[in-house]
C-alpha cells in the first residue's frame, strides 16, 4: 500500500487520521445498515400485514359476495381503508375476474407494485339432527363443531398497500439514530485529537531541545511531562544537556587556563633569549599534551552521553518493533531514528573538535598523509578557494614534534589565507631535503596580500614564527597589495626515528 501521501502530514495530523479511520468506517457501516433495516422492517411489516388483511376479508366477505349484497362490504372496506394508512388499495373480483368491489385510499400517495391476494370460498355446513342412537336431536347443545367443507372459489380479494406512513416513521427513527451516531462520531474525533496531541507536543519539545542543544545552547530543561518511552526520552534529553553543559564548562576553564600559562610562559619566554627556543619547544609540547587530554576527555564524557542519548532513541526503535504494526508505529520509528541521526550529528560535531585539538591522523598516516587530509577537508568545504598540495621525498621517518609542528604551521597559514587573503587559489608544496637535512614548506595564494614593511603581525603569524624558531628553523613572508602571498619555511630535522 502506497502511503506517500500522507509524509508531508504532522505527527498529530496522522494520529487523528488513524484513529478516526476506523471510526468513521463503523459509522458508515452503523448508518448504511441503519438504513436498510429500517427498510427491510417496513417491506416485512407490509407484506405480513397485506396477507392477513386479504385473507381476513376473504373469509368474511363469502356471503356477501354469494348473496350480491356488495353495499355492507364496500362499507366494511372504506372504513378499513380510511382507518389504517398503510392500505392504499382493495379490490374485490367474482371467479371470472371481474371487478366487484374497488375502494382506493385517498390519504396514501404511493402504493406497491404487488398486491396479496386471498380467494373467497363457497363452504357448506354439514348438520347431523340425529344423535349416534339414531333418535333425533330436539334440545341441548353439542360439543363438535359442525363440518365445513369448501367446495369452490366464488371470487377474490386483492390488497394492495402503501409504504408511504411506515416509511415516514421509519425515517424518523433513522433520523434519530444518526443524531446519535453522529454525536459519537464528533466526541471520537475530539478524543483523538486530544490523544494526537498528547503524544505530538512531548515529541515537538524533545525535538526542539535537541536543535538548541545541536546548536550549542546546553543550558536546556526539558520538563518531563508525560511516562512510558516519551518520559525516559525527556528525561534522558535533559540529563544529556546537564553533561554537555558541565562538559564544556570544565572544557573552557581549562582552556582558559591553558591559554593563561601559555601567555605568561611565552612573555616569560621572551627576556632570554638562549633559553627562550628551548622553553617554547616545551609550551608547544605541553600544549599539544594538554590538547590531547581535553580531547581524550571530550571523547570520553561528551561521546559517552551522546551516544547514552542514542541508545535510548535505539530503545524506543526497539520496542516500537514488538508492539503490533501500524502507520503510527511506523511514525514513532521515525522520530526516533531522527533523534539518532541528531545525536549522530552532535557526535561527528564533537569528533570534528577532537581533531581540532589532536590530529589523530598524523598518528595514523603521517605529516605527508595529515598534511593531504587536511588540504582535501579544505578544498571541499571552501568551494570559493581551490587547494593543491605537492610534496616531494619520504616524511615517515620525521620525529613526532617535529612532525606536528610542521602541521601546526601548515594549518595556521591556511587558515590566515582563509581569514585574510581572499584568494581563489592557494598551493602547498612540502620538500624534504636529504642533502642538508631540511624540511621545506611553501604556502602560496593569489589573494589580496600585504605590505610586509608596514603591516604588523598578527597572532596567526607570530605563532608560526614561535614554532619555526622553536625548532631552530627560518620563516620569511614575501608578499606585496594585490599580488597573494608566499610563506617560506626551513625546518631542520634534528633526529629520526
Amino acid at each position: 500500500m502506497n502511503l506517500r501521501f500522507w509524509q508531508s502530514w504532522s505527527i498529530g495530523t496522522r494520529m487523528a487520521f488513524i484513529t478516526m479511520l476506523p471510526v468513521v468506517f463503523l459509522f458508515s457501516s452503523f448508518v448504511g445498515y441503519s438504513w436498510y433495516s429500517h427498510r427491510a422492517q417496513v417491506a416485512l411489516e407490509l407484506e405480513e400485514r397485506g396477507r392477513i388483511l386479504a385473507k381476513a376479508l376473504a373469509e368474511t366477505s363469502e356471503y356477501n359476495v354469494i348473496s350480491g349484497n356488495l353495499s355492507d362490504l364496500r362499507l366494511t372496506i372504506n372504513g378499513l381503508v380510511q382507518s389504517d394508512k398503510s392500505i392504499h388499495r382493495i379490490d374485490v373480483v367474482d371467479a371470472n375476474q371481474k371487478g366487484a368491489i374497488n375502494v382506493i385510499s385517498q390519504g396514501s400517495a404511493i402504493g406497491e407494485d404487488r398486491f396479496y391476494e386471498a380467494p373467497i370460498k363457497k363452504q357448506m355446513i354439514w348438520i347431523n339432527l340425529f344423535s349416534d342412537n339414531g333418535v333425533p336431536h330436539v334440545s341441548g347443545s353439542s360439543d363438535t363443531k359442525p363440518t365445513t367443507v369448501p367446495t369452490e372459489v366464488v371470487g377474490y380479494v386483492r390488497v394492495t398497500m402503501s409504504p408511504t406512513n411506515m416509511l415516514h416513521k421509519q425515517a424518523r427513527r433513522f433520523q434519530v439514530e444518526l443524531a446519535m451516531a453522529a454525536l459519537a462520531l464528533v466526541v471520537s474525533g475530539a478524543l483523538a485529537y486530544v490523544l494526537a496531541r498528547s503524544l505530538t507536543i512531548p515529541l515537538k519539545s524533545s525535538i526542539g531541545a535537541l536543535r538548541e542543544i545541536r546548536g550549542g545552547n546546553y543550558q536546556v530543561a526539558l520538563p518531563v511531562t508525560t511516562g512510558g518511552e516519551v518520559g525516559e526520552l525527556q528525561e534522558s534529553i535533559t540529563e544529556m544537556s546537564v553533561a554537555l553543559g558541565r562538559s564544556r564548562q570544565d572544557l573552557e576553564n581549562k582552556v582558559a587556563e591553558r591559554t593563561k600559562d601559555l601567555v605568561e610562559s611565552r612573555n616569560e619566554a621572551l627576556k632570554a633569549d638562549a633559553d627562550k627556543r628551548k622553553l617554547i619547544q616545551k609550551v608547544n609540547s605541553i600544549v599539544e599534551d594538554e590538547r590531547k587530554s581535553i580531547a581524550i576527555e571530550i571523547h570520553d564524557e561528551l561521546n559517552a552521553s551522546l551516544i547514552a542519548a542514542r541508545l535510548e532513541s535505539q530503545s524506543i526503535l526497539h520496542l516500537a518493533g514488538k508492539v503490533e504494526q501500524g502507520p503510527m508505529i511506523d511514525e514513532i520509528k521515525q522520530k526516533s531514528q531522527a533523534i539518532t541521526k541528531l545525536t549522530l550529528d552532535l557526535y561527528a560535531s564533537g569528533r570534528r573538535l577532537v581533531r581540532r585539538l589532536r590530529p589523530e591522523v598524523l598518528d595514523m598516516l603521517g605529516l605527508h598523509g595529515a598534511v593531504e587530509e587536511m588540504i582535501r577537508h579544505y578544498d571541499a568545504s571552501h568551494p570559493e578557494c581551490h587547494f593543491q598540495f605537492h610534496s616531494d621525498g619520504d616524511f615517515s621517518g620525521l620525529e613526532s614534534e617535529l612532525a606536528i609542528s610542521a602541521y601546526r604551521i601548515v594549518q595556521e597559514a591556511l587558515s590566515n589565507v582563509l581569514k585574510h587573503a581572499g584568494a581563489t587559489h592557494a598551493q602547498v608544496a612540502m620538500t624534504l631535503s636529504e642533502q642538508d637535512d631540511t624540511l621545506h614548506i611553501e604556502i602560496a595564494d593569489d589573494g589580496a596580500g600585504f605590505s610586509t614593511a608596514s603591516a604588523s603581525s598578527g597572532i596567526g603569524i607570530i605563532g608560526m614564527r614561535e614554532r619555526v624558531y622553536a625548532l631552530g628553523g627560518t620563516i620569511d613572508f614575501s608578499s606585496e597589495p594585490d599580488k597573494g602571498t608566499v610563506v617560506g619555511i626551513a625546518l631542520p630535522i634534528a633526529q629520526t626515528v
